[in-house]
């Protein structure tokens, strides 16, 4: 098998799978990772075939380019394709917003939503002499990894392990070669029980104070999880930005939830935003939920104007703020872009680690379960703590860069 990283190598991002497997030449995962400007992977060759893992946009975000240059089929849960679907052409929204060149348009993404193949977790399909299987991930909602059975191959592209209230942890699949994403190498993530109770408290304390409770959450899974969490707090609860629309695409796929039940609760028992008055109700709540997760960009930046000079509200961040983001910037040094300008904001500010992905204890464990001989960590900025660990019961573990070929 030879296999070379065209981006989310030695970096969280941008992630593209290059690999040749028994005469036969895939892509696992082809994205792009926003910002201003967007980064993007190398340039992928014609390929027989793409496994697409899940639709954020760093592992999708680059499938309709592809599509506009090969016919190629990309393999993906229903639920995948829809949210894809609905992420690409809000990714060309904001690129014509923002005015920085976009590799593809409206037709390419036409194209990508034409060449979808549906698959489902626990389905062996045929791609000429290969067998893949997909398993679900545990990420979000429709995400999978793929197992390329006669290679003993296993490709997991962001997993979690542990329950939550959208979704069942991954499981282990046993594999000869495991390609693992190691983003929170070296960082463990706080029990989840106790984060939701510090979480909850810390909102019931920013609303008895007559504060407002500003929750930036990424509009797949978080927005959803989160609204799930603050079903039965007594909160005037509001969700702004694409978060509700995925919600309903997830309601349509039950199959893929760990409780259409409790998330059509928790959806029903919140005010969704539609409208610029919609956004002046909402700040008569309590608690917004809104895109954009990390800041850039959004209905966030509204909600932020209108509370950064208020210490008695807060902006509760839930998830991973990658370096560059308006939300890292935040975290270290108390101020954002927001319009051109640089902003003082003198609001609180809370962090709390929602998660979609393994912590690193968890990685260590997966992989051993895996019982591989060898192991490629992808999709770090920090591997070595973790391959450190997983040498103690794997033969070779590389760390791959991006453009770097592998023969394993």
């Amino acid at each position: 098998m030879d296999v070379e990283f065209l981006g989310g190598g030695n970096e969280v991002g941008r992630l593209g799978i290059y690999a040749a497997i028994d005469g036969q030449v895939m892509l696992f995962d082809y994205g792009l990772t926003p910002g201003e400007p967007p980064e993007y992977p190398k340039q992928a060759p014609p390929v027989n075939g793409v496994f697409l893992s899940h639709a954020h946009l760093d592992h999708s975000g680059m499938t309709p380019w592809l599509s506009g240059r090969y016919d190629v089929p990309i393999y993906a849960t229903a639920i995948t394709q829809e949210i894809a679907s609905l992420l690409f052409k809000d990714t060309l929204k904001i690129a014509e917003s923002t005015g920085y060149p976009f590799p593809y348009d409206k037709i390419d993404v036409r194209q990508a939503v034409q060449n979808f193949v549906s698959i489902t977790p626990g389905q062996s399909i045929e791609v000429d002499s290969l067998y893949v299987t997909s398993h679900s991930s545990g990420h979000i909602p429709g995400s999978v990894m793929f197992e390329v059975e006669d290679s003993g191959v296993l490709f997991a592209c962001d997993i979690n392990t542990i329950d939550t209230r959208l979704l069942r942890g991954a499981r282990p699949v046993k594999s000869d070669v495991l390609f693992l994403e190691g983003t929170y190498s070296g960082q463990e993530h706080p029990p989840r029980t106790e984060l939701e109770r510090t979480f909850l408290d810390t909102v019931d304390e920013v609303v008895a104070s007559g504060g407002k409770a500003i929750v930036p959450a990424f509009a797949v899974g978080r927005s959803q999880e989160i609204a799930m969490i603050l079903r039965d707090c007594g909160h005037d609860v509001w969700l702004d930005g694409m978060g509700s629309r995925v919600a309903d695409i997830f309601l349509r796929h039950p199959q893929y939830v760990r409780s259409a039940g409790d998330l059509k609760k928790a959806m029903d028992g919140l005010r969704v935003v539609y409208s610029r008055r919609g956004r002046e109700l909402a700040l008569q709540g309590d608690v917004i939920i809104t895109t954009s997760g990390m800041l850039n960009g959004g209905p966030v930046l509204g909600y932020v104007e209108a509370i950064r000079n208020d210490p008695q509200s807060a902006i509760i961040l839930t998830g991973y703020q990658v370096e560059g983001t308006n939300g890292r910037r935040l975290l270290e040094y108390g101020e954002i872009e927001m319009y051109g300008l640089t902003q003082r904001v003198n609001c609180q500010v809370h962090f709390f680690d929602f998660s979609a992905h393994a912590g690193h204890s968890q990685l260590v464990s997966f992989a051993r379960s895996c019982s591989p001989d060898t192991v490629v960590i992808f999709h770090s900025d920090n591997p070595e703590p973790l391959a450190e660990e997983i040498r103690d019961f794997a033969s070779a573990v590389h760390l791959p860069k991006n453009e770097e070929r592998l023969a394993i």
